[in-house]
């Protein structure tokens, strides 16, 4: 799980992000994978509002404690339909959290082919859906950028393993 926010803090410092996108980076799953809407709160006072921000920003739940996330296919459409109004800050975060997954997914596809796809809760066409939806909505807001060009590219050749 350490390596992941590491890789997305690295893509974001690459990109040239600031003191407060690295930091987000490295927290952007600890809202939606660990803790909902207390751990947003710690993370605000420990971090301050412009992280605090990013964080939520970049997560598709952020619950109560004890309350289920919505259904996958609902949650991804808001994130999708979310992007064109994230803070540039939100967004760069955003599509780095994107492109180190897209990366890790190929990678895996390169090494173990298509059997990767079922590790997924969701189908291959589903999972490209996605991706290919949160890649169009970056192209709306952040058409000149170079993790945006990568993360194409990446989604290509992802296409290319079948189910």
């Amino acid at each position: 799980y350490f390596a992941h926010p590491m890789m997305v803090a690295a893509i974001v410092w690459d990109d040239g992000g600031t003191e407060d996108e690295i930091c987000s980076a490295f927290l952007h799953d600890a809202v939606e994978d660990g803790g909902g809407r207390p751990r947003l709160e710690q993370i605000r006072r420990r971090f301050g509002d412009e992280v605090a921000d990013i964080v939520e920003a970049c997560s598709d739940s952020v619950r109560e404690p004890g309350e289920e996330k919505a259904p996958w296919k609902e949650r991804k459409d808001a994130y999708i339909a979310g992007i064109p109004h994230k803070s540039p800050a939100a967004r760069r975060v955003s599509l780095a959290d994107k492109l180190a997954n897209a990366r890790d997914i190929l990678r895996d596809l390169r090494q173990e082919g298509a059997s990767v796809w079922g590790r997924f809760k969701v189908t291959r066409e589903k999972t490209l859906w996605y991706y290919r939806g949160v890649a169009g909505a970056f192209r709306a807001v952040e058409p000149d950028s170079r993790l945006l060009k990568e993360l194409d590219a990446t989604v290509k050749l992802m296409e290319q393993f079948p189910a």
